[in-house]
């Protein structure tokens, strides 16, 4: 690893200096978009309103013949586009495809600095960063690129699972990861063929009861480990962790409770594979109303955090002011872009 005294120089002449802390924008959904097709770029201007993150995805579910006009169809958007404070992401084809070094050069070269976040799939380690921090670095000093442009690692493997610490703090780049629950599934041998969710095979059963022939049994969350094990290693190195796509489309409700789970454990949003998915991502990934006011009222009986104070019968104190605090800077970030939800809050 890099020590500490050169972690932070840019790593070629004339590329940016690398961020000290990422910006701090709402990132609840990660609206993906397949620029290959023009009915989908003609709908460009108005998703872009509707999202915090718009996401061109020139990998998987993009087929072989399209890979070129998937990247021209990205630069057009991008060019076209006043994006505001909504995000632009990219996700490159994988670094040992054919397409990856003319993926980074041709959208560094024509609009990165338009481009706030590029996403690596099935990043394995600290060698798939160093190797695409180094080449960023070099296109952004070639093409003058003013700001650097920030790097989020996809967890899609078990080795990259194995190694997601290191991967964390691999560079000043790094913006978060999420997780990739199809190719991780069928790198660890998994046996589903769902994209993200549970399983209905995958729970516990009840212990037997004389007399009883049923038998309760709970489906559980296949994720949970991973998601909890990705969101540690972020949130140590101060970076973000999101969770990965939703396959089916059409269950709604599975979709929200994966999301919350995500949300309750520490994730800052999700992807979005459809519209209909962009509200459950808003909803979920918004802090509850009531929620908020509560955590406002604990931040207000106790200014300095310090203490002990009772709210409605309940015992608050530092803990607990730290727990408010996370809650309330979400919301008020939130609130920023939403004006229904900054009026609710109380903003």
């Amino acid at each position: 690893m890099k020590s500490p005294v050169q972690f932070y120089k840019p790593l070629a002449s004339g590329a940016p200096q690398p961020l000290y802390e990422l910006p701090v924008r709402p990132e609840r959904m990660v609206h993906f978009f397949p620029p290959h097709l023009e009915k989908i770029r003609a709908k460009a201007p108005d998703m872009i309103k509707q999202v915090d993150v718009m996401c061109g995805n020139l990998e998987d579910a993009i087929p072989t013949d399209a890979k070129e006009a998937a990247r021209a169809g990205f630069i057009e958007v991008a060019t076209a586009n006043d994006f505001g404070d909504t995000a632009l992401w990219i996700r490159v084809n994988a670094l040992n495809s054919p397409w990856f070094l003319d993926d980074m050069n041709d959208i560094v070269k024509a609009v990165g600095n338009k481009v706030d976040v590029i996403m690596l799939p099935k990043v394995e380690g600290v060698w798939d960063i160093h190797f695409a921090d180094q080449y960023l670095a070099l296109l952004e000093a070639k093409y003058e690129v003013k700001k650097p442009i920030l790097l989020h690692a996809l967890l899609e493997t078990a080795q990259g699972v194995m190694n997601v610490e290191q991967i964390a703090g691999a560079s000043p780049r790094m913006h978060g990861m999420s997780l990739g629950p199809a190719d991780l599934a069928a790198s660890r041998g998994m046996k589903t063929t769902r994209v993200g969710g549970g399983h209905p095979f995958y729970g516990v059963l009840a212990d037997p009861i004389e007399g009883q022939e049923e038998r309760a049994f709970s489906q559980q969350d296949l994720w949970h480990y991973t998601v909890a094990k990705m969101v540690d290693a972020c949130v140590a190195h101060g970076i973000r962790a999101f969770y990965g796509p939703f396959g089916d489309l059409k269950d709604e409700s599975a979709c929200e409770a994966q999301f919350r789970n995500a949300f309750l454990m520490g994730c800052t949003g999700a992807w979005s594979l459809a519209p209909n998915q962009i509200p459950i991502a808003k909803r979920v990934f918004s802090p509850d109303v009531n929620e908020v006011l509560f955590a406002k009222r604990i931040l207000d009986a106790m200014p300095d955090g310090t203490g002990v104070a009772m709210i409605d019968g309940k015992m608050q104190d530092d803990a607990t002011w730290k727990q408010a605090k996370v809650i309330v800077d979400l919301a008020r970030l939130v609130a920023k872009k939403d004006p229904d939800l900054a009026q609710a809050y109380g903003f």
